[in-house]
């Protein structure tokens, strides 16, 4: 049997307003383009993606069950400019066939230079999820799928059971995604793997009119999913909510894909949807997966250079940092605040240069003219915050 874990990411990062090397007010962010790409998104996407959702575990009488990560910073935006979403997620949760998995509360990568930082983001999280939901997550999603072996270390540390991971070639050589793992030395913490090629297949490729398997139905997806039974046993979907909706506009018929696939997978009665912690409690690890350095799911190189591979970002990053010191000793919990959102990865992502295969990606999500642009405005940013601190170091 295949078991089809669908994992859900939501996230909207707090954008930084346009902000003058001669700026000297304390307001960084865009509370307008917030606000208005936050309800936008909930109308095409969030609101009618979980209303079908929780349609879907009705229907199938609990049988279809799905997993989500959302960041503290989407939570903060919710709360604030369409609290139906909230009540939407809750209403979902309290079905109990949806997971929810912790992460680090500003979708940041914290770990490269403050794994304490870091560990006050996850905590900061699970503390925000059990107190709006009633729920404690058992699994770890780090920012972006980040993954390593070090990261697999800190989540067992903190009591999770395991932890989801991009199933990357290199790594995986001629072995499948599609059965659970467990890190070098660590047997009873398990790692489950994104299905990239499957995932990418309803994420990237699914309205491609060039893409030899477009349309993409039901139907063919399904027949995918059966086809592991003899070679896995399981299937994991990891993608952004954002897919249906939102990167899919609903004429490319992406809801309509979404309300038949349980139907289809589940007719055979050769296959099923679980969770994550599902898969944790009744799937055994087949073998060790070693990360020595990190991967993540993005681009095609899967490693950390979208956020850290040129030296704009890394002074960027560096020069927040350093700052870590002087703004936890300064008391003001506002300051803190300003400063954990401006951890947030998104920020790194937009100072990017990477193009050729990459390159459309990024433009995308960036709202800046070019990489650079963003990297002058996050500065000007960090410095007015830097001397609210007194100064760096």
């Amino acid at each position: 049997m295949a078991s089809v874990c669908f994992y859900f990411q939501m996230h909207q990062p707090l954008r930084l307003r346009r902000y003058s090397v001669f700026d000297t007010l304390w307001d960084y962010f865009d509370d307008h383009a917030n606000r208005t790409i936050c309800r936008k998104v909930a109308d095409r996407c969030y609101l009618p993606a979980t209303h079908l959702l929780h349609d879907l575990i009705r229907e199938h009488n609990g049988r279809f069950r799905v997993s989500f990560s959302i960041t503290g910073c989407a939570i903060e935006q919710f709360q604030r400019y369409s609290p139906e979403v909230i009540e939407a997620l809750k209403k979902l949760v309290a079905t109990g066939c949806v997971e929810l998995l912790a992460e680090t509360y500003y979708h940041s990568l914290a770990f490269l230079h403050s794994w304490d930082e870091f560990a006050q983001q996850v905590q900061m999280h699970r503390d925000t999820i059990h107190a709006l939901f009633g729920y404690q997550p058992r699994v770890f999603r780090n920012t972006e799928l980040v993954y390593s072996n070090a990261l697999g270390q800190f989540a067992q540390h903190a009591g999770l059971a395991g932890a989801l991971a991009e199933g990357a070639d290199h790594l995986l050589g001629t072995r499948t995604p599609n059965v659970l793992y467990h890190p070098p030395g660590m047997p009873d913490f398990k790692l489950l793997l994104k299905n990239f090629r499957l995932s990418d297949d309803i994420a990237f490729r699914f309205s491609n009119r060039a893409w030899e398997q477009w349309p993409l139905t039901a139907d063919k997806f399904a027949h995918w999913v059966d086809q592991i039974n003899g070679n896995g046993s399981v299937c994991n979907l990891f993608i952004d909510l954002e897919t249906l909706g939102e990167h899919q506009w609903a004429q490319t018929g992406i809801f309509e894909f979404m309300r038949y696939l349980p139907i289809r997978v589940l007719e055979t009665g050769r296959n099923d949807f679980a969770t994550p912690s599902d898969l944790l409690a009744h799937c055994s690890a087949s073998d060790t997966y070693d990360v020595p350095e990190p991967v993540s799911w993005a681009d095609t190189e899967r490693d950390l250079s979208a956020w850290t591979g040129n030296a704009m970002q890394d002074h960027a990053m560096r020069g927040l940092f350093s700052l870590e010191k002087a703004v936890k000793s300064s008391g003001d919990p506002q300051l803190l605040s300003d400063w954990r959102c401006l951890t947030t990865s998104d920020h790194f992502y937009y100072m990017s240069t990477k193009y050729f295969a990459d390159g459309d990606v990024h433009k995308y999500f960036s709202p800046y003219e070019s990489p650079y642009d963003s990297y002058i405005n996050y500065m000007n940013v960090l410095d007015n915050l830097g001397t609210r601190t007194g100064g760096f170091g």
